[in-house]
């Protein structure tokens, strides 16, 4: 679970966790700012038209959603004597769109569809509010991120013009001509290729006839990454005076360390 965000609205302020890669509301703080507080989230769902709703959003979410129960439940709502609990919901229908949580953060979470629709139960006007501050949160949150992401990029530029320096200064003999010397960049970048690709520039066209551009224009947003940092580590060996054979052998090793992090790693997957 990821650390709590905060939305504040109004007088409010409303926690969002993040479960599974979905945000999810806290129900209980909603209710702060109203008389009956956490009291209401029972009268909520035990409203027969709550449970209809709950009903329609799991059985489109949820393949697990037992629907058979939920029949029985919707039967038995509007008696008189009928009360349903969040944790009774949760546990007769295997639901997803709620939590309750206990310890840091705790208290009653729901999907944020499910959170909107409570919101406009306990008051319209309440409910604006909480979906523009939730949308201003999630726009502040893709920005950052596409800020995070372009700064990778301008890493990347660096990264490229470090390891051209340092070709220059130790692979290229003085007086070259272009030809020979596009002929060691050349050398370079497959290096990098087949650490990380595990084959060459041309290989890749030999295999991929019907594909335009080249193998980097193909890559993923991990391997555009590690690539990056390959880039200045080959640079830094390069000026160690490693042959290239044992700078192969490491950068493989790196591409492998870092290709693993990357595709375990949560953020990278939300600048998809």
């Amino acid at each position: 679970m990821a650390k709590g965000r905060i939305l504040q609205v109004k007088e409010s302020t409303i926690t969002v966790i993040t479960q599974n890669e979905t945000d999810f509301i806290s129900l209980t703080d909603m209710t702060a700012g109203f008389s009956e507080g956490s009291g209401l989230i029972g009268k909520w769902i035990t409203n027969k038209n709550t449970l209809e709703y709950l009903g329609v959003w799991e059985n489109i979410k949820n393949p697990n959603f037992n629907y058979p129960e939920f029949g029985v439940i919707n039967q038995e709502a509007g008696v008189n004597r009928f009360i349903m609990s969040v944790g009774q919901w949760i546990e007769r229908t295997k639901a997803i769109g709620l939590i309750v949580k206990a310890g840091r953060y705790g208290g009653t979470y729901a999907h944020k569809d499910i959170a909107f629709h409570f919101a406009m139960w306990l008051s319209p006007e309440f409910q604006i509010y909480l979906i523009n501050e939730f949308q201003r949160l999630k726009d502040d949150e893709n920005n950052r991120l596409k800020l995070e992401w372009n700064l990778q990029r301008t890493l990347a530029k660096v990264n490229c013009h470090i390891h051209t320096d340092a070709i220059k200064e130790n692979l290229i003999p003085k007086e070259i001509t272009k030809q020979q010397a596009s002929f060691v960049y050349a050398n370079e970048a497959d290096l990098l290729n087949v650490a990380l690709f595990g084959i060459t520039a041309k290989e890749w066209r030999d295999n991929n006839p019907g594909n335009t551009g080249n193998i980097r224009d193909y890559a993923t947003m991990e391997q555009l990454v590690v690539l990056s940092n390959m880039e200045s580590i080959n640079a830094l060996l390069i000026r160690q005076g490693l042959i290239q054979n044992e700078r192969l052998i490491q950068l493989n090793k790196v591409a492998i360390t870092q290709m693993k992090s990357l595709l375990e790693s949560n953020a990278i997957k939300k600048l998809k």
